[in-house]
């Protein structure tokens, strides 16, 4: 709802009428009449009857029948010449409510919880229709409020249904809210402390969003320590705790489903992605070795890798043409509280035997994540082997990144090209049961947030070169491209 639309009000506004001056001349002459009358009714009363200048009319009727019929002939006649008076003058009628149930409701119920009312009296028919249930108002206390009038039991919130008695409401429009259900719809809640979003100092709410998840948060979790998830990197819910990788990472439930732990695990996707390579008629002959290791292991064959392009801050994948002795993961922790416990890890010595020694991946991430780590690291080792030389950052990072959002693309979008694999492999049975469909939603949510990621990426050689790359792609093709920055260092314009 806009806030230009909102509305506080302290309480209704009231109508109905008391005044003296402004009775009708047949109510003056009424009067008369009953304070000419049972005088002896009101002495052994001890009390005065009210009038029709009082909030609520009361009056008594005399013992003496003649002159109660006296009387009572003389109100008629009073009436009629009223009646007649009026509609000369207004051309309508008067609404006399004889019932005298409204006539008895009790004083006490205008000192109630409900906000101020007024005091409906004798007004012509159809005068004051009720907002809420459309029917006649008639005699009774009535509201009034924003030009439009209500019976007590009425006058209800729009969100929750119940009556308002307090005697501060909100509007939006013609719509009225209690203050607590207005804010409550109105007012965002923080999705990591799942309190309201404080006001700043300068009276706006102030908060930060995640562009693809939505999530909204406090400003002051980016500074409180909350944890993130190294996967999606939404902040961690206080109803909802993270699992510690134990190297500083912490991984949220969903990602954590899908999670690939040891480097076993990660032998029928490597082979899948090698077999959708080979399907683009970009065979790679050479077994590279891959590895899945941990954060501190990765760092360290970054700090021995000579040559090489790393994604700054933080490195997930690493194609090595150095000899060195890596240790990776050979058997998956477990989950123990809120930790991984029980991991075993193995030092592995890697030798050189062609241009790419071996392919590094983090552990601990979701199927879709490492796969698209795979597939860019894949392409730095088809280029090393193809004899892709001194290419520039922006040029090679740029192409892996595309072939990295195409593999992604194959996996969570329904209506992508499919590409037959023309391995014969025990591993083209892993292609089939990881094609489209076979994953949750969570797990499809999730590989559009690493298409996200790498479509928007703000970094002059992943994100400008990925989008440069993937203009000549879908310009030129894939095949025509290569072969221009195998040519010419660069892309085809």
């Amino acid at each position: 709802m806009s806030s230009s639309n909102i509305k506080r009000s302290s309480q209704p506004f009231i109508y109905g009428s008391s005044n003296d001056e402004r009775k009708p001349r047949w109510m003056k002459w009424l009067s008369k009449i009953f304070k000419g009358g049972s005088s002896r009714n009101n002495v052994s009363n001890g009390r005065r009857p009210l009038f029709s200048g009082d909030e609520n009319m009361i009056w008594r009727a005399p013992d003496d029948r003649a002159r109660h019929n006296k009387d009572k002939v003389d109100l008629d006649s009073a009436i009629e010449l009223s009646l007649g008076e009026n509609l000369r003058r207004h051309g309508h009628g008067l609404h006399v409510d004889s019932g005298g149930e409204a006539a008895r409701a009790p004083r006490d119920r205008l000192n109630s919880s409900y906000p101020p009312y007024g005091h409906c009296g004798y007004y012509p028919t159809g005068y004051k229709i009720c907002e809420g249930c459309k029917r006649e108002i008639g005699y009774g206390n009535y509201l009034g409020c924003m030009g439009s009038f209500f019976h007590p039991e009425c006058f209800r919130c729009r969100a929750c249904g119940s009556q308002i008695t307090e005697r501060e409401f909100s509007l939006s429009g013609k719509d009225s809210y209690h203050k607590s259900c207005f804010k409550e719809l109105t007012h965002p809640k923080c999705q990591v402390c799942h309190q309201f979003i404080p006001i700043n100092s300068a009276g706006l709410i102030e908060y930060r969003c995640h562009p693809f998840w939505s999530q909204k948060y406090c400003p002051s979790h980016e500074r409180d320590n909350t944890a993130r998830c190294c996967s999606c990197e939404r902040l961690e819910s206080w109803n909802s705790r993270y699992i510690s990788l134990g190297d500083g990472r912490s991984l949220c439930l969903e990602c954590m489903e899908s999670a690939i732990m040891d480097t076993g695990d990660c032998q029928p996707l490597y082979h899948s992605i090698r077999d959708y390579y080979e399907g683009m008629n970009m065979r790679i002959d050479q077994q590279i070795p891959m590895l899945l290791v941990e954060r501190q292991a990765l760092n360290e064959a970054i700090e021995g890798e000579k040559h090489g392009f790393h994604h700054i801050p933080e490195t997930r994948g690493l194609c090595l043409s150095e000899e060195q002795t890596v240790t990776s993961i050979q058997r998956r922790p477990r989950v123990g509280g809120r930790e991984l416990v029980g991991m075993r890890t193995h030092p592995q010595k890697l030798i050189r035997k062609c241009e790419v020694t071996a392919i590094l991946v983090l552990y601990g991430l979701p199927r879709l994540l490492t796969g698209a780590i795979l597939a860019h690291e894949l392409m730095h080792g088809w280029l090393r082997l193809k004899g892709y030389r001194n290419l520039t950052q922006e040029v090679e990072e740029g192409i892996c990144q595309v072939l990295s959002y195409m593999w992604l693309e194959t996996e969570v979008t329904p209506d992508s090209k499919d590409i037959a694999s023309t391995s014969t492999s025990s591993s083209s049975s892993t292609v089939s049961e990881t094609k489209k469909g076979a994953k949750s939603g969570v797990e499809n949510k999730l590989g559009k947030f690493f298409m996200h990621q790498i479509m928007n990426d703000t970094s002059p050689a992943y994100g400008g070169g990925f989008r440069a790359a993937n203009a000549a792609v879908n310009k030129y093709g894939l095949r025509r491209t290569l072969d221009h920055i195998h040519l010419t260092g660069s892309f085809p314009i």
